[in-house]
């Protein structure tokens, strides 16, 4: 049983109170609240970091290899993230992790500032990252019950996409002004800077002592166990095989957004910012959305057509051919994505025992951001072959494929969702089921 936090005061009162319940948590607010900060600044360095590979090479198939030496340590170490994360302190390896990316940007900063940048920089930059991310996000996700407990946590995880996809549609729209007025190491110094926000937040922290875990001595056994539970339970290999699904195929558009910005009237660093502003405004929507909800009732149907729309809107994004179309089609894009990420999110934690829970966000760590360097490769080669619209638009209908054989599957899973929920302490909800 996950002890409580901190006595919470009073809950909130008025309109707000479905929205922003989670927040009645210290702990929450001050986590939320560095994240408000340090995710901006992670915004511009992706922005930026985008417009410098293809500033110095123009090549949408460097830009694909950028993304997958970014992310492909993820989907290798995630799991074994998981399995750490499970086994020592969550608070702690946090701490850890966001001090190590704060070190990485300010590298990167150095020599873009400097002038010696070179791609195989940022390669190797971007691939110790994704060894950084791959221990930080498991932990991450993990961390989230034991600073607002059972009760709220559906409530913070919408919250926190929330600010996820607020800073995704600020932080490229400063990018995209500060690249063309300064250039990108600017947005790599702010990026570090704004790691501090954050770390100062998990500092501030109060936690209860966290009891020591009973597993395994080795943490390859602890992994294998995680791996076997996922696979046993059918609603949750389903879950996962759909984040995997649109990961693989649907996600990598972003890779490819500075050659669309390049080719679009108006085009430039501006214009990337505008279209990368247009997937966070959508998606902040989605979080908002999500946030409102008190249960997990529907959120099966909701992830299936999320992952519909989002496939069908990558169609439309490949085809366009001015800004004034690509944008609205692009907060579509957005809304389709954060909503499926985040309702997979919400039903896998609430259907996971607390002992197992930072091993299988591992997974869930290494199908959604995992499986997106693959993606990233896969889209780049296509793209440099047939087109990035070919590309996307390609990846879009394997979205939607993807997302209605789910649908078509989810009857057959409720009874067995139901049974995860009651055993994971979720009662209120199993009468009705996620699906």
């Amino acid at each position: 049983m996950t002890p409580s936090p901190s006595p919470p005061p009073a809950p909130l009162a008025g309109p707000w109170a479905a929205l922003l319940r989670s927040l009645r948590h210290r702990n929450f607010r001050l986590f939320l609240t560095g994240q408000m900060v340090s995710l901006v600044g992670t915004w511009m360095q992706n922005v930026a970091q985008s417009w410098l590979v293809y500033r110095l090479t123009g090549s949408a198939l460097l830009l694909g290899l950028i993304g997958f030496l970014s992310q492909f340590p993820v989907f290798l170490l995630a799991p074994l993230g998981g399995a750490i994360a499970d086994r020592r302190g969550r608070h702690r390896l946090v701490v850890a992790t966001q001090t190590a990316s704060m070190l990485l940007a300010f590298a990167l900063a150095a020599l873009t500032l400097g002038g010696w940048v070179r791609v195989w920089h940022v390669g190797l930059l971007a691939a110790l990252g994704g060894v950084v991310s791959a221990l930080d996000i498991p932990a991450r996700q993990s961390f989230l019950v034991e600073m607002v407990g059972r009760e709220d946590l559906a409530n913070a995880i919408a919250l926190n996409s929330s600010m996820f996809n607020g800073a995704r549609a600020l932080g490229p729209a400063v990018a995209g002004v500060m690249v063309a007025a300064l250039g990108e190491g600017w947005c790599f110094f702010v990026n570090g800077v704004s790691f501090l926000a954050v770390i100062a937040g998990l500092l501030l922290m109060r936690l209860p002592s966290r009891p020591v875990p009973t597993g395994s001595p080795s943490p390859w056994r602890d992994l294998i166990e995680g791996v076997r539970f996922a696979w046993r339970s059918v609603p949750i290999r389903a879950l996962l095989l759909l984040v995997g699904a649109v990961s693989l195929f649907g996600a990598p558009y972003t890779i490819l957004m500075p050659v669309f910005a390049a080719r679009l009237t108006p085009g430039g660093p501006r214009t990337l910012g505008v279209l990368m502003g247009a997937v966070g405004v959508g998606a902040l929507l989605g979080a908002v959305t999500l946030a409102m909800r008190l249960s997990v009732r529907g959120l099966g149907r909701w992830a299936a057509r999320a992952a519909a729309g989002l496939g069908l809107a990558l169609v439309l994004f490949a085809a366009s051919r001015s800004l004034f179309v690509a944008a609205p089609v692009l907060v579509v894009v957005g809304f389709g994505m954060m909503v499926q990420m985040a309702a997979v999110n919400t039903l896998l934690q609430s259907m996971v025992p607390d002992p197992l829970r930072g091993r299988v966000m591992a997974l869930y760590s290494a199908m959604n951001m995992g499986m997106t360097p693959f993606g990233a490769l896969l889209a780049g080669a296509l793209a440099h072959r047939a087109g990035a619209g070919v590309a996307v638009g390609a990846g879009g209908i394997v979205c939607l494929l993807a997302a209605l054989f789910f649908r078509a599957r989810l009857p057959a899973m409720r009874d067995e969702a139901r049974r995860l929920l009651q055993e994971s302490g979720e009662a209120g909800t199993a009468a009705s089921g996620p699906a």
